[in-house]
């Protein structure tokens, strides 16, 4: 795996490849981090956050934005792969993306009656079945905690 960082940090010197404990990209450093106990020689997400980085992935507007932004990471991912003769493993990706997709189905319940809600703000949403307005974390890398405001 150290030879696959070497090249890609050839290959991409404008993004410094950084030793970590989690896999993220950050785009106000331009750095991807690795955790080369989680690579396991797999660099399916290492490939995924320099996917974000090529990609110039910074901040998300919206649950659907980063819904959005982490599939394009992802299909980047592949082009890169096969660049560099790396397989992804495409269970892996899947349990990634259905991730998000139970963070974002948590986060879109209404607390009160159960029913989808639609996003008013980045923190905000409103239930349209019983009008129930409330609020979540702004990170996608926590729970999904939901509060109800009182109207």
């Amino acid at each position: 795996m150290h030879t696959l960082i070497e090249t890609l940090a050839r290959d991409f010197p404008q993004f410094t490849f950084t030793p970590s404990d989690n896999l993220h990209w950050s785009f106000t450093t331009q750095e991807v981090f690795y955790s080369e106990d989680k690579l396991d020689g797999s660099a399916d997400g290492l490939l995924h956050e320099l996917g974000h980085a090529v990609l110039g992935h910074n901040d998300f507007t919206d649950d659907l934005d980063l819904i959005y932004k982490e599939i394009a990471a992802w299909e980047k991912a592949k082009e890169l792969a096969k660049v560099y003769g790396q397989p992804l493993n495409e269970d892996y990706i899947q349990a990634c993306l259905g991730s998000y997709r139970d963070w974002l189905h948590k986060r879109s319940s209404c607390p009160r009656c159960g029913a989808h809600g639609l996003q008013a703000a980045q923190k905000r949403y409103n239930c349209l079945n019983c009008e129930q307005t409330w609020n979540v974390s702004g990170s996608h890398h926590t729970r999904p905690y939901r509060q109800s405001k009182s109207d």
